[in-house]
C-alpha cells in the first residue's frame, strides 16, 4: 500500500515535472522570439529552436519515466498496450526532434 502510493506519486511528479519543463522551454524560446524582434537580441531563428526542441526532448523522457512507473501499479494488457504505443509515439517524435538538433551547425548551438 505505501509502495503504490510512492509509485502513483514519483509517476504522478515526473509526469508534471515534464510538462513544467516543456512550458519552461517554451517561455524560454517565447521570450528569445520577442527579444529577437525588438533587436534586444541577436539570434537566429536555429538557436532559439535548438533551445526549445532540447526542452521538449527532456520533457518527452520525464513522460516516457511516468507511463512506465504509471503501469508498474496495474499491468494489464490494455495497460501494457497503451504503454506500449505512447512510447513509441513519444520515441518516434524524440528521434525525429533530436536528429533535426544534431543536424543543426555546432556553432549554432548555445
Amino acid at each position: 500500500m505505501v509502495i503504490e502510493a510512492f509509485v502513483g506519486i514519483t509517476g504522478t511528479v515526473l509526469g508534471v515535472f515534464g510538462a513544467l519543463f516543456i512550458v519552461y522551454g517554451a517561455a524560454i524560446a517565447i521570450a528569445e522570439l520577442l527579444a529577437r524582434e525588438v533587436r534586444i537580441r541577436d539570434l537566429s531563428y536555429h538557436d532559439i529552436r535548438w533551445v526549445f526542441t532540447t526542452r521538449i526532448l527532456i520533457g518527452l523522457e520525464f513522460f516516457v519515466a511516468a507511463d512506465v512507473i504509471k503501469t508498474v501499479l496495474e499491468p494489464t494488457l490494455q495497460d501494457l498496450i497503451l504503454l506500449g504505443s505512447l512510447v513509441t509515439i513519444r520515441t518516434v517524435v524524440s528521434y525525429f526532434l533530436g536528429k533535426e538538433v544534431s543536424e543543426l551547425p555546432e556553432e549554432q548551438k548555445l
